[in-house]
């Protein structure tokens, strides 16, 4: 309990440490790089600095019930928060890196309030009309980009529901895209739907894949 308080705390005295130098930022995260299926999403946050969330965290380190439970909460408490995503189509086009990185610029273009920083999980930053900064492991350390991953997090897992009705035949809404050992067998069995990522599958049929 008092490991998870100070990690808790910890994610807040980093953001205060930003708003030393822009007193208007916002987090930025992706969510959806990796899974073999499905547009990957990207989220822009920007927190009050006197907002505390409880139970905020690197969404990864929560259960999908406890980010639908923050999600709304992130929503109702942020100054502004944009959602946005690119598609399968962009990420064939551009490739995954630079689609991700479209969707974060999209993200911060969503936002209702322009900051005067954007801090960014990860090492690549997006192109941005405001001075950018980077973050490795970003989404457990800074409030506002822990904030962000949630809300990508949770509206990727809403669209993979989504694409799991189109397509129930693949199991989406239960490994959300990744390459579990049932969405192969999925795959090996049906072939590939609209949804999926073909490039992501090279090295599968390389292998004698179907």
């Amino acid at each position: 309990m008092a490991r998870a308080l100070k990690i808790y705390e910890a994610l807040y005295e980093y953001d205060a440490q930003v708003r030393e130098r822009f007193a208007l930022f916002c987090g930025v995260d992706e969510a959806g790089r990796g899974p073999l299926a499905g547009d990957v999403y990207a989220a822009a946050v920007i927190l009050p600095p006197d907002v505390r969330i409880p139970g905020l965290n690197d969404s990864k380190k929560l259960s999908e019930q406890r980010r639908e439970e923050l999600a709304p909460v992130v929503k109702e408490q942020a100054l502004s928060w944009s959602v946005a995503s690119a598609t399968v189509a962009e990420i064939e086009q551009l490739n995954i890196l630079q689609a991700a990185l479209l969707a974060m610029h999209r993200a911060v273009e969503g936002l209702s309030v322009m900051p005067e920083f954007a801090l960014v999980d990860g090492n690549q930053p997006p192109v941005l009309p405001m001075p950018v900064g980077t973050l490795v492991h970003g989404d457990a350390r800074s409030a506002s980009i822990a904030a962000a991953s949630l809300l990508a997090k949770t509206a990727r897992d809403a669209s993979l529901r989504e694409l799991d009705a189109a397509y129930p035949q693949y199991g989406f809404a239960a490994h959300k895209g990744y390459g579990t050992k049932a969405h192969y067998e999925a795959i090996g069995k049906y072939g590939l739907c609209p949804a999926h990522r073909p490039s992501f599958l090279k090295k599968y049929y390389a292998k004698g894949g179907k």
